[in-house]
């Protein structure tokens, strides 16, 4: 397994902290514009920044032949995920939508164990046991405040929106790694983009705002669909490269704390012991189902 160098390391942060702001944006923009619209705008926006980079590499004929699998990739790894976050952002914190995203690997090794017949370690269980337990500390949180079963459910619903989006990226992940592997990514990344721009522009037609958007909410959709979108993707690709995918994806464990340290400094979100709880929980969960924490490792050297 590859080291993490200085420079990459740097990089790793920078991406933690780009994507821990596309929550913020998101909280910012979506109530202006709707999530439907939003959303297509940041697909656009980030495909238009992409597809140059795609002829620059020369990786558009990577893409040729592709366009059935990689329409299904971008509809349940970018157009209907990003649809959900947006709704979930309506009523919930940005802070809280990054730790609930975090959840993406908990369902990711359920959907290869129900659909590709991988079998489930020790660690893996013990993960998805813990993970379980640290959205039930969320939401237990948020429901306990609330007045009757109507507030409730109005928290309940957003919750089970990012539960779905992260169901979504973990069916997605699985179809890409089994189907589109030989693809490179910037060539998946850009044709995904454009496929949820093709699904999401027409529906938006249907979900216009009444009044113009704010400045702020139009800064937010820029910044969301050219940084957190595009020139993450850049970063990402950088890292895989030079990381390999799965040091690449430790990226996973600071998004949260990049999403909720935004969302207090520029929202004035507060940061309660449930949500620290529930998220040290879900990363703890998470680290033994990607393999960082090895309980079967633990037992072996126990008895050795």
């Amino acid at each position: 397994m590859k080291t993490v160098q200085g420079t990459q390391g740097l990089e790793l942060v920078l991406l933690a902290a780009i994507w821990g702001a596309s929550f913020m944006f998101m909280r910012i923009g979506s109530p202006e514009f709707g999530p439907v619209l939003f959303m297509a705008m940041r697909t656009l926006i980030a495909s238009l920044l992409l597809l140059p980079l795609l002829y620059l590499y020369r990786q558009q004929t990577a893409l040729k032949g592709q366009w059935p699998k990689l329409f299904f990739v971008g509809s349940l790894n970018t157009a209907l995920p990003f649809v959900l976050f947006g709704y979930a952002t309506l009523t919930l914190s940005a802070g809280l939508t990054s730790i609930l995203n975090t959840t993406t690997p908990m369902f990711g090794v359920l959907v290869a164990y129900l659909w590709f017949k991988d079998k489930l370690s020790l660690s893996a269980v013990a993960g998805i046991i813990l993970g379980c337990l640290g959205v039930y500390l969320l939401m237990y949180d948020k429901i306990a405040v609330t007045r009757g079963p109507e507030e409730s459910g109005s928290i309940l619903l957003p919750v089970l929106a990012v539960m779905a989006a992260a169901m979504c990226y973990a069916i997605s992940a699985n179809f890409t790694k089994r189907y589109l592997s030989h693809i490179k990514p910037l060539a998946q990344a850009t044709g995904s983009q454009l496929a949820a721009t093709v699904l999401l522009a027409p529906v938006s037609l249907f979900f216009l705002p009444e009044s113009v958007p704010s400045p702020m909410a139009i800064t937010s959709v820029v910044l969301l669909g050219t940084v957190c979108t595009g020139i993450a993707y850049i970063i990402f690709f950088r890292l895989i490269a030079a990381l390999g995918p799965a040091n690449a994806m430790s990226v996973t464990y600071l998004i949260p704390v990049f999403g909720v340290f935004w969302g207090a400094m520029f929202l004035n979100e507060a940061v309660t012991l449930s949500m620290l709880a529930g998220g040290g929980c879900i990363l703890t969960g998470v680290a033994l189902i990607t393999g960082v924490i090895n309980l079967s490792r633990k037992k072996s050297a126990a008895k050795a």
